[in-house]
């Protein structure tokens, strides 16, 4: 079992920037972000394919979010660039054990491990 766990969440003022990192504890292949806003589901953010040459994004984020990975290091980034109130929620780290190099994974069902998520609260 893959353990995955989130660092760099926080507070930020609207219009501010965040960097969120997963480590994880093990092999994944495709990897992904969600996030949860309070009394809202849970929705796709971004993905990425093993390989890292293939994301997939949000309407809502795109062009201001950027997902890259360091498979030396086990590692999956999601830079978070003019942030607003409307991104508040907590990130979920994702990853999948199904061994492919190029494909990206928008739906959560596609996914095998969860981290516990990290905060991030977006002031106006």
């Amino acid at each position: 079992q893959v353990q995955l766990v989130e660092s760099g969440g926080g507070l930020v003022q609207a219009g501010g920037s965040l960097r969120l990192s997963c480590a994880a504890s093990g092999l994944t292949y495709g990897m992904g972000w969600f996030r949860q806003a309070p009394g809202k589901e849970r929705e796709f953010v971004a993905a990425i394919s093993w390989s890292g040459l293939k994301t997939s994004y949000a309407d809502s984020v795109k062009g201001r979010f950027t997902i890259s990975r360091d498979n030396a290091k086990n590692l999956v980034s999601l830079q978070m660039n003019s942030l607003n109130p409307e991104d508040t929620a907590v990130y979920y780290c994702a990853g999948d054990r199904l061994p492919t190099v190029q494909r990206v994974f928008v739906n959560a069902d596609d996914y095998d491990y969860w981290g516990q998520g990290a905060q991030v609260t977006v002031s106006s």
